[in-house]
């Protein structure tokens, strides 16, 4: 299990650094979406490895054959 990280540097002039780790794929920006909603204009946008991976799912599939033969 990944720990999903916010980090956000605020500068002297007032401007914010945010950076995310810990989330794959684009649901990066649904998570930071509120919080950039209310910090105002967002001036850049740099996107990292995580934002173009794959989420990882897991699926088991079973198959159960059973043969019998006639001795």
């Amino acid at each position: 299990m990944n720990m999903e990280t916010l980090e956000f540097i605020i500068y002297p002039d007032g401007r914010v650094k945010e950076t995310v780790t810990g989330i794959v794929g684009s649901s990066c920006q649904e998570v930071t979406a509120a919080i950039e909603a209310q910090l105002g204009r967002v001036i850049s946008s740099e996107k990292t490895s995580q934002y173009y991976q794959q989420p990882i799912t897991e699926s088991t599939k079973a198959t159960n054959q059973a043969s019998f033969s006639d001795w």
